[in-house]
């Protein structure tokens, strides 16, 4: 018996120590903590994040900023080819701002072509396809943006139809504005509005007299022409609504009156408010 009880004692123990073995632990996850950086907005200078709208081959919206970094960008191949060819430096960026968007433009940005040139008979050299009056249409490709802007000058120095251009001063971007709507450069009827309009916003003209030099002529800015009863000068933050419900006209009746091909119009441009 005593045997007996001495095995029974041994089992006992044996089951509790064993027992006492056996712990559940739950292990607490901490959430993890992200810390983020703060956000550091640097300062524009007045009016640098400020967009407009530019043609281009499909509209796009740049800022000043933008637009000032381009012209910084070709405003010595403009200059050269000023002086090689003869159209205004003023005439040649406003030209390659509008068309290329500041250069974001789809054919800027895959075929380097900064004004919109078509392949037209004759052309050998690379190509892609986009879409603009018509579909895929053919415009000419280069290997750099320069190439383009001596394309350009080129361009309009060989076809017998801008002839009537070189004859102006070169110094009147206004009348070469308006020189090359009426020679079917652009099918526009606010082209030369917009291109002056860029022209005197940035100041382009100084690049004009800085070439011809002392033989510069100043023409009066179309900001300081006065306008009758009929006509608005756009501002900044105009847009077609505002300008028709300041006039008490409907955007479709400002569009007719104009003969606008869609609701972007740019700073400086010159509107009929009345018939």
């Amino acid at each position: 018996m005593k045997r007996i009880i001495v095995l029974l004692t041994a089992i006992v123990l044996y089951s509790c120590g064993s027992s006492n073995k056996v712990r559940t632990t739950t292990k607490i996850t901490k959430p993890a903590v992200t810390v983020k950086k703060p956000v550091v907005h640097k300062p524009k200078p007045h009016g640098e994040g400020k967009t407009e709208v530019l043609e281009a081959t499909s509209k796009v919206g740049v800022t000043t900023a933008l637009v000032k970094e381009y012209i910084e960008q070709y405003k010595e191949i403009a200059n050269d080819n000023m002086r090689k060819h003869g159209i205004p430096s003023s005439i040649t960026l406003a030209q390659g701002i509008l068309e290329s968007g500041a250069g974001t433009g789809v054919l800027a940005q895959k075929a380097n072509n900064h004004f919109g040139i078509k392949c037209h008979t004759g052309w050998n050299g690379d190509s892609v396809r986009h879409d603009d009056d018509a579909e895929q249409e053919c415009f000419r490709k280069y290997e750099h943006s320069s190439e383009s802007y001596r394309d350009h000058s080129l361009f309009l120095t060989s076809r017998s139809r801008y002839a009537a251009l070189f004859k102006l001063d070169r110094g009147d971007y206004a009348a070469w504005a308006k020189g090359l709507r009426a020679a079917g450069y652009a099918t526009d009827p606010k082209y030369p509005d917009k291109l002056i309009g860029l022209i005197e916003r940035y100041e382009l003209y100084k690049l004009d007299e800085e070439v011809i030099g002392s033989g510069y002529k100043p023409i009066a800015k179309t900001s300081e022409i006065a306008l009758d009863d009929k006509s608005y000068r756009v501002s900044q933050g105009d847009t077609l609504y505002s300008i028709s419900k300041k006039f008490n006209l409907s955007v479709d009746q400002l569009i007719e009156l104009n003969n606008l091909t869609s609701n972007a119009i740019s700073i400086g441009q010159i509107l009929k408010v009345k018939s």
